[in-house]
């Protein structure tokens, strides 16, 4: 498979003097001017600096094309598919200025692609390179689908892209820790200009853009009847699931309050969809509107900016945060590019400075706000890439997207039940290192995820709730696993699965309570639920002082987890949480400390699921009391099953040789409860229907 990356000194050569537009391509083994080329769109919907574009640029005759492809869809909200299909209108508008269209079709990526490229004849396919494995599996089935396609010449090939956002050509030497990577000081890449290109011709079938509603009705015809209930369970926020649960719903207001004005038609308005609270269009409608962001200080006399700074005010609920609330979306589907939204700061930081960036800071919070996203976005972006390529021996890491965040995950086994394995605070999935093979020599299949905010995914800019947790591990569960599973939960990840089975009960067939956090208590009424939660200025305080706290002190306060076997607390652990700790956004969630909410008992969530519920309890916890748990579990909840061990807060770890039999066993029961519970039932239609 071809890959390139323009290098720095190409981009300046490209913005000198760009003749015909065409990219000097290191690779020219990969072209052939004489050809016509296909140019897959998925998460690059632009013309605006697309290497892709101006690397085919450079054949006869190139083919944008898009897919609308169910699998990839699928993953998509209501609000991403109409952000999809705006842009796309506009991404057609503006290949048409350059010469060319947008096709557009349906079905899989693969068949697609290959009747395409046979009709024709076109030898090269660019797409850009992905780091999501569900991705990465529609493009490795694109390229064995062009293996056996037989052109004049040599068989057609793919041509991956990238945007580089710093200068390094070999991600293979790139440090694993964001302040070793800050060091390097790596220059940064410039956007590369627009190219033009010609089309093959009218006589080929384009496509109409479709309506959000027929876009609709077709992901319900791709998808079976599982997939699609899943995909409402996910479209309703935890929020709103839990104040139907405990029925104080009624006279309650759920979606963000907004000023009325807003709702005025706004010429120009960059947020163009139904909901009305990202940024959505094209490239220079989001450049417009990045435009009104960064000069928020500045004070305008135009709507559309005004517009854009009412919104500003309204998702600023952390500093910083307002950026990717209005922009993430636009960012993830590729309408602009993460180093042009660099680049276009950076030049209005020089406006403001008479041409100059001062080295103590940026002049105003915006810029801060839109250079900080951007930057920690491509830094989880080379970590995902880095992180594929240094575990090929290993189990392998896969990357799923959520919301537009990279997070890791591993999956082992073939066969057997599904089961998910959730660390707790401060963890990674490598907290479970001794307990995955084992679980899967029992003939599971296990699932292992590193939570939002956590070890090596993502740690944006947001309020880490309890309750956005729980949606995390519910829309994996929808997205990845795919089917019930029996869950484990390590001290708060033991609450978020809880929470997660109390919110939705159909999607865990069993929970495992691995000393969790959440408090047992008698007669307990719920409280009336909050709308909004913002940070104070004692928890910024808070967490930067619980941090250095964290970062001097995080080598004792392990091994005091670990009573029994403080051997286990190794250097991997010790040093991959300093490691952590010393990540773009960790801040913002060690701010989740003093803004948790976990005043819904273990026993009201677990109410009704009792008897599907393991409790594994570690005698020796120093952060809990775990007798007087035991105690308040027994007299509460009689139908749990309680297991003590002789262990601290993290058993699954200190103690895997004894911990990993009882969850293993406590699978088999459960499986075997249902499958009676099935035969029983099956027993007593036949009997009626005789009857």
């Amino acid at each position: 498979m071809a890959s390139f990356a323009l290098p720095h000194f190409l981009t300046h050569r490209l913005l000198r003097n760009h003749r015909r537009n065409r990219c000097r391509c290191g690779s020219t083994s990969a072209t052939n001017e004489s050809s016509t080329a296909v140019v897959w769109f998925k998460h690059d919907l632009r013309v605006d600096d697309h290497p892709g574009l101006l690397a085919a640029s450079k054949h006869r005759a190139i083919i944008p094309l898009y897919v609308f492809d169910h699998r990839i869809l699928s993953r998509y909200t209501t609000d991403t598919l109409e952000l999809a299909i705006l842009a796309l209108e506009e991404l057609r508008n503006s290949l048409k200025k350059q010469g060319s269209n947008l096709m557009l079709r349906y079905g899989n990526a693969e068949n697609v692609i290959e009747e395409l490229v046979k009709e024709v004849r076109a030898p090269f396919v660019f797409v850009e390179e992905e780091v999501e494995y569900h991705l990465s599996e529609v493009l490795d089935a694109v390229k064995k689908k062009l293996e056996g396609v037989s052109l004049p010449g040599e068989p057609p090939r793919i041509v991956v892209w990238r945007t580089p956002f710093y200068e390094s050509q070999n991600l293979m030497d790139l440090p694993q820790s964001w302040e070793e990577f800050k060091k390097l000081k790596l220059p940064l890449t410039l956007p590369v200009p627009a190219a033009r290109f010609t089309s093959p011709g009218n006589e080929l079938q384009w496509g109409p853009v479709p309506t959000l509603d027929d876009l609709k009705d077709y992901m319900k015809e791709s998808l079976c009847e599982k997939e699609n209930s899943w995909r409402d369970m996910a479209q309703a926020s935890a929020q709103r699931v839990l104040m139907e649960r405990i029925g104080n719903l009624k006279g309650s207001s759920i979606e963000p309050t907004v000023d009325g004005s807003l709702r005025k038609k706004v010429p120009n308005s960059a947020f163009v969809t139904r909901k009305g609270d990202t940024v959505g269009g094209g490239t220079e409608v989001v450049l417009n509107a990045l435009a009104g962001y960064l000069r928020y200080l500045e004070g305008t006399s135009r709507d559309d900016w005004q517009e854009v700074h009412a919104r500003l005010r309204d998702a600023e609920i952390r500093p910083g945060a307002s950026f990717f609330k209005l922009f993430g979306p636009v960012l993830c589907l590729g309408i602009v590019s993460r180093r042009r939204v660099h680049y276009e700061a950076i030049e209005y930081e020089k406006e403001r400075n008479a041409g100059f960036v001062s080295p103590f800071g940026y002049s105003a919070a915006t810029v801060s706000a839109a250079t900080d996203a951007v930057c920690s976005m491509e830094w989880y972006s080379l970590v995902a890439l880095n992180r594929e390529r240094i575990d090929v021996k290993k189990r392998s890491v896969r990357i799923w997207r959520w919301k537009g965040y990279l997070i890791q995950y591993t999956v082992a086994g073939n066969e057997g039940p599904a089961v998910l394995l959730v660390h707790g605070f401060g963890a990674f999935l490598e907290h479970y290192r001794d307990n995955i093979e084992s679980i899967v020599n029992r003939k599971n299949r296990v699932w292992t995820i590193t939570v939002l905010g956590f070890g090596k995914s993502e740690k944006p800019n947001i309020i880490y709730t309890e309750l956005l947790w729980a949606e995390f591990l519910r829309d994996f569960m929808i997205e990845v696993v795919g089917e019930p599973a029996h869950c484990v939960g390590n001290s708060i990840g033991g609450y978020f699965v809880a929470l997660m089975a109390f919110l939705w009960p159909a999607l865990l067939k069993s929970v495992v309570l691995v000393n969790s956090a959440g408090n047992v208590l008698p007669g307990y009424s719920p409280l009336p639920i909050s709308r909004e939660r913002r940070v104070s200025l004692g928890a910024k305080l808070g967490a930067r002082l619980l941090l250095l706290f964290l970062q001097f002190n995080v080598k004792k306060l392990l091994k005091d987890c670990y009573p029994v076997k403080p051997e286990r607390a190794d250097d991997f652990l010790i040093t991959e949480m300093l490691r952590a700790s010393q990540e773009p956004g960790v801040v913002m969630v060690l701010e989740s400390i003093f803004g948790f909410d976990l005043s819904l008992p273990l026993n009201y969530l677990l109410k009704g699921f009792e008897e599907k519920t393991l409790v594994i309890l570690g005698m020796k916890d120093p952060i809990s009391d775990p007798k007087k748990k035991v105690a308040l579990l027994k007299e509460l909840c009689s139908a749990i099953l309680i297991k003590k061990v002789n262990a601290g807060h993290c058993p699954h770890d200190e103690i895997p040789e004894e911990v990993n039999p009882i969850i293993c066993e406590w699978i088999v029961k459960i499986n075997n409860d249902e499958q009676e519970l099935k035969a029983s039932s099956q027993q007593i239609y036949l009997s009626n229907k005789q009857n």
